[in-house]
């Protein structure tokens, strides 16, 4: 079937719910513990912030296959539990937009859904002024945000889930055309 992004919907919340942990599960197993995927369930996760301010996606080829999104606001990553959340709104003529939350269903993994996701999030933001995009990677993200043209600023970890979970904090200046 043909890959469909459009606006994710509250109706979605399930299946996006269910997405995420299937991806977080399976595809972070070569790059961490068990004890390092079960804290990332802790400290990922849906903002649904981004679903009422209308910049985070959904991909479909009839079910849901990927999702991700961009917002205007500071939190860089995390979902509705993480603690440490400011939903203030950044200036885009000197912050940059933040891309959050971006998962693929593991049977759709490598398959261009990402990029898609990236494409549609850099069209919009550019579109309300930003000139720089920033989004927290996992190991297992880093190379679809390279290819991207993502490079590194900080390589960390995230211990609020219970365990250290190495990320990586990464930028890329959008293009104006």
């Amino acid at each position: 079937m043909t890959l469909r992004i459009r606006p994710a919907e509250p109706s979605d919340l399930p299946a996006l719910r269910e997405l995420m942990a299937a991806a977080i599960g399976e595809l972070q197993k070569d790059f961490l513990t068990e004890a390092q995927i079960t804290a990332s369930h802790e400290i990922m996760g849906l903002d649904t912030q981004l679903i009422e301010d209308g910049t985070y996606f959904a991909v479909t080829d009839g079910d849901l296959v990927g999702c991700g999104g961009w917002s205007r606001r500071a939190t860089l990553y995390g979902g509705d539990h993480t603690a440490g959340r400011d939903a203030a709104l950044l200036d885009p003529s000197r912050d940059p937009a933040k891309v959050r939350a971006m998962y693929t269903h593991p049977r759709h993994a490598r398959r261009g859904i990402g990029r898609m996701i990236l494409a549609e999030c850099e069209r919009a933001a550019r579109a309300e002024g930003f000139t720089t995009l920033e989004l927290m990677g996992t190991l297992a993200g880093r190379p679809l945000y390279e290819a991207a043209g993502f490079t590194v600023v900080e390589d960390l970890e995230d211990s609020r889930g219970g365990v250290a979970v190495p990320l990586v904090r990464m930028r890329k200046a959008i293009p104006t055309s």
